[in-house]
């Protein structure tokens, strides 16, 4: 089975498909903006890549967010609400982590299917 990757880089490639299943890396905001800025910038950058790979939020399959902070849970959740809004919901996890710089708020990791 053909095995495609979106943006790749010498580290890791921003999206892979395989067979019918798009893998995203995590995606982050721009470092240093607050929770609700990050989270909408991953959410963006999440939607350019599944049209990149041929499908939709329409499509999604599995969510893992990774917060600094677990006490942003209700912020990320106000952006998140509306983002999905009007969309089949996919299975969600979340989560707090030590991100890979201070900077970082939410990082958000997707799987879904070609649309």
């Amino acid at each position: 089975m053909t095995i495609t990757r979106i943006d790749q880089g010498p580290r890791m490639s921003e999206a892979v498909i395989h067979g019918n299943t798009i893998y995203l890396a995590g995606q982050v905001g721009e470092p240093g903006e607050d929770v609700t800025a990050q989270t909408k910038t991953a959410l963006a950058e999440i939607e350019a890549l599944l049209a990149k790979a041929g499908s939709s939020k329409d499509h999604l399959l599995s969510a893992t967010i990774w917060l600094a902070d677990i006490a942003d849970f209700e912020v990320m959740n106000a952006v998140w609400d509306g983002w999905i809004a009007g969309h089949p919901t996919p299975a969600r996890a979340t989560g707090e982590s030590k991100l890979a710089s201070l900077d970082y708020k939410v990082e958000i990791i997707m799987i879904a299917a070609k649309g």
